[in-house]
């Protein structure tokens, strides 16, 4: 029953006066301790103040007293997955779809809590109703667009975005979804684009609408015009971030010092489960090979999980803001390596594509962790993706990852992306001695150019044995959540190798910088 104090407090909370809304939620909660709505207000507030644990304590309190509140489910299911509890957001957002609600917020909170989830299939339909009650709100079309894209629905979602820009001519997250979709570019479409940047769009959206421009003028063959473009997007995040690659450098360095003359768990995982990790430099194929293993009848993809950098911080206890620091692997020393494997498998398992035996973790970022993977998890395989020096820089300097990831913010200076590919590649020498034959190292190169030779040995090292599945991967129709979705539904070619040299003039100074240090360009 809405009461005219709820009614107030949702007032508030519409306004943006968070700081008011909560004063009097608390006033609420103070009289009734177990008001739902105060509840769930206070909830709110909460959880955009980064108050997590705060949070769930009032939205457990909504749900306890109204169980059957859609809208208190969702945004329970919201939290949880905020909080990294998956398995509870899971089921929160389960009860939250089968409660049937109409409210397009609603449906829209569900679905993106079933993509944080990796239930794409689940959170399509939830999409296509919220644009279907709220047409004109163009996050619900952008995540219908995304969700249809990754099911390779390339016209449908074409649509989607388009329909985003007839609205909003500079929305750059819509630009950029249609490129990332490689239809043939058309100058119509650059010049949508380059009048959309010059309307003056908000910062952010004028990084994505330079990265959405070079993709289309590079599908033209305007390659200058396209490092242009690039060049500016990339100098323009680049300054919005607080980074140094000597950090980098450093983290790398600590994590080789660890392992270098012992192992620093203790060695007592008897765990048998045997889960695939593919690891490597984004961009450079990790998808693809995901692709080919989950085509196999006895593996299924979970995607780009953070479950084993989430069960290293968690058993670590360390506690800083930053997933992996010196303080984080120094507090791993002596402890159970068998801890750690059962925390990373809670986590995986809690995602819809690890509930079998055998699955795929393509968190390419995983490389550094190789050292606690082995150690946790012994029967685990491991499978790197190597690709030339060259293509490595350019294919990530010129794709923009999700602008608010700690991760990548190395790719937005050239000379950055050069040296964190050559740090990649002394690690990934580290690991080779130091654990002799259980990395599986795949040549981007050598698998487009013999696709089944290289297919059957990686099986081979997984322990699989071989099917003709594998060379179908295009196949595959499960969604693709990464950069690579349309790509991987097209048989294997060639056409990426190489492609740094449309640009060799704009790229001396890496070329140099991996020559002076011995690096093989192809």
């Amino acid at each position: 029953m809405t009461t005219p104090a709820s009614h107030s407090l949702r007032q508030l909370l519409a306004s943006g006066d968070n700081a008011r809304a909560l004063r009097e939620a608390a006033l609420a909660l103070g009289k009734n301790p177990k008001d739902p709505e105060a509840s769930f207000v206070a909830a709110i507030v909460c959880v955009e103040a980064g108050k997590i644990a705060e949070a769930l304590a009032h939205i457990t309190i909504a749900v306890t007293a109204q169980p059957d509140n859609v809208e208190y489910l969702a945004q329970q299911a919201r939290i949880l997955i905020t909080a990294r509890r998956e398995a509870e957001a899971m089921v929160a957002a389960r009860a939250a779809s089968a409660a049937s609600s109409s409210d397009p917020f609603v449906l829209d909170t569900i679905g993106c809590v079933f993509v944080r989830l990796g239930n794409h299939d689940e959170a399509l339909p939830l999409f296509q109703r919220a644009v279907a009650a709220a047409p004109d709100v163009s996050d619900y079309r952008f995540n219908l667009a995304s969700t249809l894209g990754f099911f390779g629905k390339v016209q449908d979602a074409a649509e989607q975005y388009e329909a985003i820009i007839a609205q909003e001519p500079a929305h750059g997250r819509a630009h950029l979804g249609l490129a990332g979709l490689k239809r043939k570019a058309t100058p119509a479409l650059i010049n949508h684009i380059e009048d959309a940047l010059q309307s003056g769009p908000d910062p952010l959206d004028a990084v994505r609408l330079h990265y959405a421009a070079a993709a289309a003028l590079e599908d033209m063959g305007r390659d200058a015009e396209a490092f242009a473009h690039l060049a500016t997007g990339n100098a323009n995040h680049r300054t919005r971030l607080d980074y140094d690659i000597a950090q980098d450098d450093a983290l790398f360095e600590a994590v080789r010092h660890t392992f270098a003359h012992g192992l620093p768990m203790v060695s007592d995982s008897t765990l048998i489960d045997a889960p695939l990790f593919v690891v490597g430099l984004p961009r450079t194929g990790t998808t693809l090979v995901d692709r080919i293993l989950s085509s196999h009848p006895q593996v299924t993809s979970a995607g780009e999980l953070q479950a084993m950098p989430l069960a290293v911080k968690q058993l670590a206890k360390s506690p800083s803001r930053l997933v992996l620091d010196k303080e984080t692997i120094n507090g791993l020393s002596g402890l159970s390596a068998q801890t750690l494997g059962e925390l990373y498998l809670a986590r995986a398992r809690q995602n819809s594509g690890a509930k079998g035996p055998r699955f795929v973790d393509k968190f390419p970022l995983n490389f550094l962790y190789i050292g606690w993977i082995i150690e946790a998890l012994p029967n685990a395989n491991i499978v790197c993706l190597r690709r030339g020096a060259m293509d490595s820089v350019w294919s990530n300097y010129k794709h923009l990852f999700a602008t608010g990831s700690p991760y990548y913010r190395w790719s937005y200076d050239l000379m950055d992306t050069a040296r964190y590919v050559l740090m990649f590649q002394r690690i990934m020498g580290f690991w080779r001695q130091r654990f002799p034959g259980r990395i599986h190292e795949v040549s981007y190169e050598q698998l487009v150019a013999d696709q089944e030779v290289q297919s059957r040995r990686m099986l081979a090292h997984c322990g699989l044995v071989w099917d003709p599945a594998c060379l179908e991967f295009h196949r595959n129709e499960a969604a693709v959540a990464t950069p690579s979705a349309q790509q991987v539904r097209q048989p294997i070619n060639a056409k990426a190798v190489g492609r740094w040299r449309a640009h060799e003039a704009s790229l001396a100074e890496v070329k140099a910088f991996f020559t002076a240090n011995g690096i093989p360009l192809d």
